[in-house]
């Protein structure tokens, strides 16, 4: 990940982040890059591996089996953590369509993450702790309703946890599986993952 300082010689938290995100909307990121803002910097994160990939497409490709027409998935969709002035990009988000329809085509501004019914990251070596905490913290503030974190690096193997009931800022409920065993999304999902076929 690369963070890149910037600088408009404002004064105050307001206009300084009216001023990262207006900088953050007219930024050219390179194709595979995603720009995100966070600790009051914006970031690059680079592509990831192509195992990574693999793991968002079979997670994509099992939720249009249950997902109703006026939901959408989305993989470069630039969601605020309005509390907390963030931005991130997720590996992928679940949420209505007519917010993303709706949205004024001249502007490429984020979309509420309180808006999402579930965002999954996959992490990579060089972002996985920001993934753990930073966006586990954040999620749960938006309050995202389920985050499904896929780690591919976790210390004890490769595993899938799925956070639920974000209450004051913390996720109450937790599930955690090893890959090889099913990952079950609740309602209004009500879906199992096959994490057996996760590469890794």
């Amino acid at each position: 990940m690369t963070a890149a300082m910037v600088d408009g010689g404002q004064t105050g938290a307001g206009r300084w982040w009216d001023y990262l995100l207006q900088t953050w909307r007219e930024l050219d990121v390179p194709d595979g890059w995603r720009a995100e803002i966070d600790e009051g910097q914006i970031r690059l994160v680079p592509p990831p591996h192509a195992h990574h990939n693999a793991i968002v497409a079979k997670i994509q490709r099992a939720l249009y089996r249950v997902l109703p027409e006026e939901w959408e998935i989305y993989q470069t969709l630039g969601i605020q953590v309005v509390p907390l002035d963030k931005v991130y990009v997720p590996d992928l988000v679940v949420m209505p369509s007519a917010l993303v329809d709706e949205s004024d085509p001249a502007k490429t501004d984020p979309v509420d993450a309180a808006e999402a019914l579930l965002v999954a990251e996959v992490t990579s070596k060089g972002n996985a702790q920001d993934d753990r905490t930073k966006k586990l913290w954040a999620y749960a503030h938006a309050p995202v309703p389920l985050y499904l974190l896929v780690d591919r690096f976790d210390e004890h193997g490769p595993t899938a946890t799925l956070f639920a009931e974000p209450e004051n800022g913390a996720y109450t409920h937790i599930e955690r599986i090893a890959f090889g065993k099913p990952l079950v999304l609740p309602e209004p999902f009500g879906l199992s993952i096959d994490t057996a076929a996760f590469p890794h």
